[in-house]
């Protein structure tokens, strides 16, 4: 599990061009890891378009955003190109990242108990320490509410 001020779980997960993104290769950068279902649903595509249309901002601030779900390689691709999305995005197909990130855990809908993946956000300063944790979050806006976290830790 994940803790404010504590440093992130490793992990080792394939971007969409089967390069492996490590916790330790993001060293030296501030990092958004944002975690949601599926490629190519309407919440999903929401919140890609909008780290995208934010990418240059979080360039500016030496971030690097990765969208995470359990889709493989070749769906990223198809939805990247749809969508014009370059925001790199990774695979956990096993979901254990996504669990060890609070990320995948039982879930509730209509009455119904199921284990599903949750849509959250995970932000990382330079050191690989979790500076801020998003459990919970809603597409619409949220690129916004990460950046603007961003800026503030960075005053």
């Amino acid at each position: 599990m994940i803790e404010i001020g504590k440093k992130a779980p490793a992990f080792a997960l394939p971007d969409q061009d089967g390069k492996q993104v490590t916790l330790d290769s993001l060293k030296g950068k501030w990092t958004v890891l944002y975690f949601y279902p599926k490629d190519d649903t309407p919440g999903c595509t929401i919140e890609g378009i909008e780290f995208t249309a934010q990418q240059a901002e979080f360039k500016k601030l030496h971030a690097i955003v990765y969208g995470i779900s359990s889709d493989d390689a070749k769906s990223h691709c198809a939805f990247q190109a749809k969508h014009r999305l370059t925001i790199p995005l990774l695979t956990d197909k096993d979901k254990r990242m996504m669990e060890t990130y609070g990320a995948f855990k039982e879930r509730l809908l209509y009455g119904r108990s199921f284990l599903g993946i949750v849509r959250s956000t995970v932000l990382l300063d330079p050191q690989g320490k979790v500076i801020h944790h998003w459990p919970k979050v809603s597409a619409q806006g949220h690129a916004e509410q990460v950046l603007t976290k961003l800026k503030e830790l960075k005053k």
